[in-house]
């Protein structure tokens, strides 16, 4: 056979980029699990050790604002008020040493949570900092020990909304104090936008949005059917300032009331179709308890 002349080479070469150039990018996502709310789920160590996740949201910083002094809690796993949650440091930096992001995410769904004013954003915000992020203050314990965290987590389900973009602010301006980054994520409802933190996300100052497609069957996906979750999809993905979107799901089907996507309907129908958007991040699971029911993440790891 003939060897090409070196200019047919680089034709066909730039030909050859060119048309990868025009074809949908597909890309791969990350899995992020919400941990805290179970003690029977295992440790934070345990957790990071799967090695399945991304991220892990410390759930949750329950109580804080109007006045209310700031209440973390782990459900079974430690009580803060004795101390007894200072050994998850190292745990946490377990975790950040095999490359995971570890937030804590603040509100949930008991709501015992509000923000009055933009100075009580300031407080909490310096309340954060100096708790669990790269901050240090000699009337602040720090909770978690002394390992910081990479960020923080907004699970907003109640509260007055006008004030959690001031909260952003406040925490995303500490990035240029400390060593590292202040990462902020958020965990909306699936309509569009939230009436929670909505106002939050027009900011422009999220880095990681993981919507929570459950619970709303009007815009989730029905067995067969992604289309209502194809739309509100797009409503996010278009209407939000943001680099990465996640598709939050139950662990298990008795995680939410509704919502549960079983694994290979989410490999074949629905995760092809959300890769196409270049805001595509991966997949947020509530929680680490129902992970655990199923292997759910084990599953579908290969696929995110």
């Amino acid at each position: 056979m003939a060897k090409p002349s070196s200019s047919l080479s680089v034709a066909c070469l730039l030909g050859a980029i060119f048309l990868f150039s025009l074809a949908p990018q597909i890309h791969g996502g990350s899995i992020a699990i919400y941990w805290g709310q179970n003690g029977n789920e295992g440790t934070l160590a345990e957790t990071c050790g799967t090695g399945n996740y991304d991220f892990v949201n410390i759930a949750f910083l329950c109580s804080f604002g109007s006045g209310q002094s700031p209440q973390l809690n782990l459900a079974g796993h430690c009580d803060p008020y004795s101390n007894a949650c200072t050994n998850l440091t190292a745990d946490i930096n377990l975790c950040q040493s095999k490359g995971v992001k570890v937030m804590l995410s603040i509100g949930g769904g008991a709501g015992g949570y509000s923000l009055k004013s933009e100075q009580d954003a300031a407080d909490l915000a310096l309340y954060i900092w100096n708790s669990f992020l790269g901050g240090s203050s000699s009337s602040s314990k720090r909770p978690l020990g002394d390992a910081v965290l990479d960020g923080v987590d907004f699970d907003i389900e109640g509260g007055n909304p006008d004030y959690y973009s001031a909260l952003a602010a406040h925490l995303k301006s500490y990035s240029s104090k400390g060593n590292k980054d202040v990462y902020l994520s958020a965990a909306p409802q699936c309509p569009f936008p939230d009436q929670w933190v909505g106002k939050a996300l027009d900011t422009g100052l999220f880095d990681y949005v993981w919507v929570q497609f459950y619970n709303n069957p009007p815009r989730q996906y029905v067995q067969g059917n992604q289309a209502n979750l194809m739309d509100s999809w797009k409503q996010w993905t278009t209407g939000v300032h943001v680099k990465y979107i996640f598709l939050g799901l139950p662990a298990a089907p008795a995680a939410a009331g509704s919502g549960f996507i079983p694994a290979a309907s989410l490999e074949s129908q629905v995760l092809p179709a959300l890769k196409g958007s270049s805001k595509y991040g991966g997949v947020m699971l509530w929680s680490k308890f129902y992970d655990d029911q199923d292997g759910y993440s084990s599953d579908i790891k290969n696929s995110v």
